[in-house]
Parts: structure tokens; sequence; C-alpha cells
């Protein structure tokens, strides 16, 4: 009997790549799951999830928070539609489940899946849950948590800690990681799957600084379209030994070179980070909803697992100087390189995994019980 998923969010790579995790554990665990996604048209998702070999059905869905009057004024009027879409989505899928991971449309197909009495579990990923999570707990059947400290925000009978969950490259034992065969120290910059300006222009900034390591660096910068050809245009005069791309599709292989990582905060690169045992620079991005990419940081700030730099104090100077000081304290960043792989849950998406299953049963004896003849299966990455 096949079994169809159904993810729904994205927007950014953070919420699209653990719906991505997920569905690949599934499927890999059973051939009878077929697994479809639901995003928008503007997301990261429409590049990604063809390239992955997954159908993408798009809504019309925004945020609601940090945006001007007439923004916020035309994401209420999306959301409505956004729902009846979701709700034609489903009656037509016929779901037994239905996940959130993260990403705007995942809200409107949660709440669809409430209205049509679908089982429900939905992912957090942060240290401090958004507005949106903490109602929709009141609706789901199941609620997984990344970090322990964001627990007590959900109800204790629905709430499970799990991690977040990565991609199963990610996941491969420190010990089989690569060695530069020439010893470069190799720096890993990330400013999101869309860039950052303010770290693309703090790295930039450092470059001067760093050209005394010329011959035992190595660079690679993903900067987002925007700012890609100065970027390059920057890296090509330094000098320095560099890869520089609009975006990185094989970020899982940089992470197992990397000596150092410099990335904004979003719980997808946090996990990816530990998961993978490295030492990180966070510039946590300072309009994140609540705030939730520094209290992210500041987890592995504290457990001396990484740096924290807040976008104000970003210059750089102050990235040139992190840089140098892990390039010429070995076994600082040893230890540090220590301390992120404790941290590192890589066992998430296999918990997150068996959740679902759990649900699905329940669901498929329901279903059978009343005479139900075709089981389905949704995912919303929320």
């Amino acid at each position: 009997m096949q079994k169809r998923v159904v993810i729904a969010g994205g927007g950014t790579g953070g919420h699209l790549y653990p719906g991505i995790a997920l569905a690949k554990a599934l499927m890999r665990h059973d051939m009878n799951i077929k697994v479809s996604f639901v995003g928008t048209q503007k997301g990261i998702e429409a590049r990604v999830l063809p390239r992955e070999g997954f159908e993408l059905k798009t809504i019309l869905s925004a945020g609601l928070l940090g945006k001007k009057r007439l923004s916020r004024w035309m994401s209420w009027v999306k959301l409505p539609i956004g729902t009846a879409q979701s709700m034609c989505f489903l009656i037509n899928k016929r779901p037994d489940l239905v996940v959130g991971v993260g990403g705007y449309s995942s809200g409107p197909l949660v709440l669809s899946a409430w209205l049509l009495r679908i089982p429900i579990l939905i992912h957090e990923q942060n240290s401090f849950p958004g507005l949106t999570n903490k109602w929709l707990a009141k609706i789901a059947d199941k609620v997984a948590v990344s970090f322990k400290d964001s627990a007590k925000f959900f109800p204790r009978d629905k709430v499970v800690v799990t991690g977040n969950m990565i991609r199963e490259e990610f996941c491969q034992p420190r010990e089989e990681f690569p060695k530069d065969p020439q010893g470069l120290f190799h720096v890993l910059v990330l400013g999101g799957s869309q860039g950052a300006h303010s770290v693309n222009i703090a790295m930039v900034e450092a470059l001067q600084s760093l050209a005394s390591k010329r011959g035992n660096i190595h660079i690679t910068h993903q900067t987002g379209e925007n700012d890609f050809e100065m970027v390059r245009r920057e890296y090509e005069n330094s000098g320095l030994s560099y890869d520089v791309r609009p975006f990185i599709d094989d970020v899982a292989e940089q992470y197992r070179k990397a000596s150092l990582v410099i990335c904004r905060a979003g719980a997808t690169t946090l996990a990816e980070v530990t998961a993978c045992g490295k030492v990180s620079v966070l510039i946590p991005y300072p309009h994140a909803a609540h705030n939730h990419q520094e209290k992210n940081a500041r987890v592995l700030d504290a457990a001396n697992a990484g740096e924290l730099v807040l976008d104000k104090e970003l210059s750089g100077a102050r990235i040139a100087q992190s840089i140098l000081r892990a390039m010429e304290d070995p076994k600082r960043l040893q230890d540090m390189e220590d301390n992120s792989y404790q941290l590192g849950k890589r066992d998430a998406t296999e918990k997150v995994r068996e959740i679902c299953m759990d649900l699905l049963k329940d669901a498929n004896q329901e279903s059978g019980q009343s005479g139900k003849t075709e089981g389905n299966y949704v995912l919303s990455c929320f």
C-alpha cells in the first residue's frame, strides 16, 4: 500500500534541507512511501527540489513578522488563499499524516490538516520557538524540538527532544574527513542560502589582514547572487587561494574540509556544524524573528564550541582576528572541535522518522477500522 509524503515549507535552506533529510530517511526505510513538497514559487525550494527529484506544489504564503504595514497586509491576504489551496491539495492527496518543520507554506498546510482531522507532527528547530509553532503545537499530535531548552514552551505530553534533522552526508565519521595534502587552513564562509551582505563585506575587508598567511590558507565563500561579482573581484586581487560561489551545492563536502566555519546562526546551520564537529564564528542575523539566531549562537558560545560575533560588532578586523587566532592556536581549536562534536545530534533525523512511523501506524489502524483502503502520508516542512 503506497503512502504519500508531502513536505510543505522552505523559503530558505534552513527550513528546506531538514525536510529533504527526513524525506530521504523515510524513503530509505519504506519503499512504499512517495514524497512530494508544498512551498512557494519564490523560495529556494523551486530551484533545489527538482534537482533532488521531488515534486513541488506551490501555494501563496508569506511571513507576517518583521514587515512593513503594506507587506504585512498582503501577507494576511495570502494566508486564507494559501489555506484554501492547502485544503484542496490535502483533500486530493487524502493524507494520513502532516509533519511541520519550517517555512511560510507550512502554516496553512498544518492548519488545513487540523481542519481535515489529519494527524500532525511539528518540529521546532530553534532554541526559542516562534509564535506560529507555539500556536500550532496546540493542534499537533506530537512536537519534536532541537534544543532541550525549548521543550518547556510546549505541552509535556506532546514534546520530544530529537535535535535538528540533517542529511545523511553530514553524519560521516570525522576520522574519515579529508586532510589537505598541502596542509592549508580551510575557512568556509556561509551567509545562508541567500547570502549575507554584512558577512560578505566584513570578509572582503579582512582579506588584507590575512595577506601574511598567503600560501597557508584557502577560503571557500558562498556569497549569494547579489554580491558575487564584487566579492569575487576582491578575492582575485588579494592573491589568496579562494573558491567563491553564489551558492554551494556540495556544502557537506565543504564542511568536511573546513578548519573554521564563518556563518549565520540558523538552527540547521548549527546542526550541520556540530554534526561535523567544526569550530564556528557565529554571526546571528540581527532581524531574525524573536532574535532566535542569537539565542541559538549563545548555546555554542557557552559550550566553547563556537565564537559569537554580533552583527553590529562585525568588521574585517574582527573576522581576521578570529581566523588568525584559530590558525595560531591549534590546541584551542582542537578543544573547540571536540566540544562542537559532542553537541552534534547525528541521530536526530532517525528519531523524527520513528515518530513519523508511529503516527503513521496509528493513522493506518484508524483508517482500516473506518474502511479506508488507500493510505497517504503527508510531511509539512514548517
